[in-house]
């Protein structure tokens, strides 16, 4: 029987091969092939049905390396082509570090004599603000009011308006360690994030983006914090001048008023210490950590300009993007119309901003005629410290540099 069936199978099969002549030609095709062929391995026998071969290491590399390439050349044709790409790197206000934290509860952040609230610089739209008394208020201000902490800018302490750099918000770490370190010294603290756009949720046109911008990236118009509005160097010194006369109405006319910019916050500061000289009512002092002489050259500066900085044509890729979107900051203009004490801090160890940018920045102001007769002073803190950009409050030694200049900047002011 088994072989009858063995028999059976194999004169059903013959049958369909003759039945059938392409199942008689497909083996033989397959085993001419690669007889026609030359000589091939096993290994190439089981490649040839894949389109590619594996690339191997030194192929995977050659071809990271022309993505690189790629990305590399098109960036400056892409931020020329959308200069709102440059000014959001300006102004990085859609990067909102730390996250998920409630501004609404400074007392989250240990700042348990802060009050958070809003004011309105301009029809539709707000501005989050924290106001952090003297440390040994805390007491006192558990659970009061805003009209509270709105009562105690009449006593005798001074304050200090803070003006934050770019990214992050009033509720950044190292802006609450500089808050805490201040409050203790005896100083009210004033801070607020300046205006922003709320975050688009799809893909459309964006007021404060171009059509191109659309097309190219998505859109990031995010603002600083819980504020409202459209960022911007001209409505960040409106912003910061509204609120400095906001304390103003409620100081008594003793009470020193100081201005403290950082990073991108001291071309803020310039700008509205600026204006107010014009007017004729400087602050009592101004002092500016990490600042910079202008925005070009601190762009060209940075870090992340490294890697074009020497490519021909940065400025007009970059830098002259800048300029279009209206951004300048440019502090080493702006020391030229001060007519007030000036305090500037500079870590040496500063990548963000360099070292020698403050210091030019201080010269121009020393020489400057417009504060002649007005003290001007320079703290460097060494490299050994590692203060870097933003970790100048660690210093123990700042509440003394600063009771040491604001004492006589505050006596200079009232023997004027």
């Amino acid at each position: 029987m088994r072989k009858r069936n063995n028999s059976e199978d194999s004169g059903t099969t013959g049958t369909l091969l003759d039945s059938d002549p392409d199942l008689k030609q497909r083996p033989g095709r397959e085993a001419a092939e690669p007889a026609a062929g030359g000589r091939q391995g096993p290994g190439e026998e089981r490649s040839m049905g894949k389109p590619f071969r594996r690339l191997g290491v030194g192929g995977k590399l050659k071809r990271m390396l022309l993505w690189l390439l790629v990305v590399y050349v098109c960036i400056p044709f892409i931020v020329k082509l959308c200069p709102s790409i440059q000014a959001k790197l300006v102004f990085l206000n859609f990067m909102r570090m730390p996250f998920f934290i409630d501004l609404k509860r400074p007392l989250d952040q240990g700042l348990n004599h802060t009050h958070n609230f809003y004011l309105e610089p301009e029809s539709d739209f707000n501005i989050g603000v924290w106001h952090t008394v003297p440390a040994h208020m805390w007491r006192d201000a558990q659970g009061k009011p805003g009209d509270w902490y709105d009562s105690t800018l009449s006593s005798a302490h001074s304050v200090i308006l803070y003006l934050h750099g770019n990214a992050g918000t009033r509720g950044g770490d190292h802006r609450v360690q500089l808050y805490k370190v201040l409050s203790a010294s005896g100083y009210h603290v004033v801070s607020f994030d300046y205006r922003g756009e709320e975050p688009a949720h799809t893909l459309q046109y964006c007021q404060c983006c171009s059509t191109v911008c659309v097309c190219v990236c998505v859109c990031v118009c995010s603002g600083w914090g819980d504020s409202d509005g459209s960022p911007s160097e001209g409505g960040m010194t409106s912003d910061s001048l509204f609120i400095y006369d906001w304390l103003k109405r409620r100081l008594d006319n003793k009470t020193a008023l100081y201005i403290w910019g950082h990073s991108l916050g001291t071309g803020v500061a310039t700008n509205l210490v600026r204006g107010l000289c014009d007017r004729g009512s400087p602050p009592d002092a101004l002092i500016l950590e990490s600042p910079f002489t202008n925005i070009r050259e601190e762009a060209k500066s940075h870090p992340f300009s490294m890697v074009y900085r020497y490519l021909p044509g940065f400025d007009w890729f970059f830098l002259d993007a800048i300029t279009a979107n209206n951004i300048r900051f440019a502090s080493d203009e702006n020391v030229n119309h001060i007519s007030c004490p000036v305090l500037i801090l500079h870590a040496e160890d500063d990548s963000v901003v360099p070292f020698h940018l403050g210091k030019k920045l201080y010269i121009m102001a020393s020489q400057s005629k417009s504060l002649s007769g007005h003290k001007v002073q320079f703290v460097p803190f060494p490299s050994t410290l590692a203060y870097k950009h933003k970790f100048i409050y660690r210093s123990p030694e700042l509440p003394n540099i600063l009771s040491d200049f604001l004492g006589t900047a505050h006596q200079t002011d009232d023997s004027a």
